[in-house]
């Protein structure tokens, strides 16, 4: 081999070398900002909604305590609330207040890496789902509700978390989904490409696969898709704006396809994630109360 060919193929070689490993820590720097939880603040309670409320808290079964808020019921029948990925409890006040004027409790819960709870890691689900077990476990202790009447209102990363839980517990008897993804691979592209700023290829995939080996999950095994259909009989409302950024719009028709009956779907063509009431506001309380007033009676 000529000395020159030698020198070109080592260095591409080099080059290829060093262009991995910029490529691998790039993405796992990426894949942990969005697994990480950042600061949160409770700026707002249910007070500044003119709502009687009080200050809640369970341990899940892993050691993990969790902080919330419960609304009292007027008709016997409750509502938990679940927020999105890096949120809190505080981003459902809005649903909170509509629901207490329509007579419904609300247990306002929270998940672990969210809110002001603790935790270091965000599993999207694989972790999660014992936070929705200790806050149902919590709800049946009061003897100021109707344990058969428990409904769930759950956005985004909280509503594919609320599927897992109605699928496994047959005493959910309505589930609300607002602009929730179908499954990490299908939301990967589109996430990562607005909390990194980087193309879907060839990031995406490495991002998840590097979450996967922090967090400790399959990110097959984490699909709403498949887990929605097991809720039947109980009924399903699946809420999708046409203008979100965070998620595929295609999530709430694959959740609706894959879902039995009775089920409902509502795509809002110009709201954004979880935006449906800024757009909708009027349409959103009544097709949301009247689907509860319905199967929550």
């Amino acid at each position: 081999m000529k000395k020159g060919i030698k020198i070109a193929l080592i260095t591409l070689a080099v080059i290829i070398v060093v262009a991995s490993a910029g490529l691998l820590y790039v993405t796992r720097t990426k894949a942990l900002e969005i697994i990480t939880p950042p600061p949160y603040e409770i700026t707002e309670t249910p007070a500044d909604y003119g709502l009687p409320f009080e200050e809640v808290s369970v341990t899940t079964s892993d050691g993990y305590t969790l902080a919330g808020w419960f609304i009292p019921s007027q008709n016997g029948a409750v509502v938990i609330t679940q927020h999105g990925w890096r949120g809190g409890r505080m981003n459902m006040l809005y649903d909170a207040e509509m629901l207490y004027r329509h007579g419904y409790g609300v247990l306002m819960s929270s998940f672990r890496s969210g809110d002001v709870n603790g935790g270091e890691l965000i599993t999207f689900g694989n972790k999660e789902i014992l936070d929705m077990d200790a806050w149902y476990k919590y709800l049946v202790t009061r003897t100021d509700i109707d344990i058969n009447r428990i409904g769930i209102l759950g956005e985004s990363m909280g509503g594919m978390v609320s599927i897992m839980e109605t699928a496994q517990n047959a005493n959910i008897r309505a589930l609300v989904l607002h602009s929730s993804f179908s499954s990490i691979d299908a939301m990967a592209a589109k996430g990562v490409k607005l909390v990194t700023g980087l193309p879907p290829f060839p990031f995406a995939n490495l991002i998840v696969w590097w979450g996967e080996q922090i967090a400790g999950f399959e990110s097959s095994e984490i699909d709403a898709a498949r887990w929605i259909g097991q809720i039947s009989p109980r009924p399903v409302f699946i809420m999708m704006g046409g203008q979100d950024d965070h998620i595929p719009i295609e999530s709430g028709q694959w959740l609706y396809d894959a879902a039995n009956e009775p089920k409902e779907y509502w795509f809002v063509p110009a709201a954004g994630h979880h935006g449906i009431p800024e757009v909708e506001p009027e349409e959103y309380e009544r097709r949301v109360t009247e689907f509860y007033d319905k199967y929550l009676p």
